[in-house]
């Protein structure tokens, strides 16, 4: 049941190209969005689609095979937790960000060249 809790399965593409940053541990963290697509039909019964961003954020090894391997517009399955963190803006305005740690990913494209 633990492996319930706090748990995001999404499959997605990337909405921009992954941002690297490696930290002075060495550790290096991967930045991305990935829009979701949801169809469905409206009350006309029209086909709709509605298109969500999440922010993900890989670590290490996860995040080095988002590196290596994937690029703006790559279809990928991502397996983590949600994350909120506060940070305090320069005019002193308190803000949230909810991001998606990622733990595992899966590449769905094929080889990148």
């Amino acid at each position: 049941m633990h492996t319930l809790i706090n748990h995001v399965n999404l499959i997605g593409n990337i909405g921009q190209e992954p941002q690297v940053t490696t930290l002075e541990s060495g550790s290096k963290v991967v930045r991305f969005s990935l829009a979701t697509n949801e169809n469905y039909r409206d009350s006309d019964g029209n086909k709709q689609e509605e298109t969500n961003w999440h922010t993900i954020v890989a670590w290490n090894g996860v995040g080095e095979i988002i590196e290596k391997y994937a690029t703006k517009g790559s279809k990928v399955g991502i397996v983590g937790k949600l994350r909120t963190r506060s940070y305090e803006t320069e005019d002193g305005n308190q803000r949230y960000v909810t991001e998606v740690r990622a733990n595992e990913v899966l590449l769905l494209d094929g080889k990148k060249n």
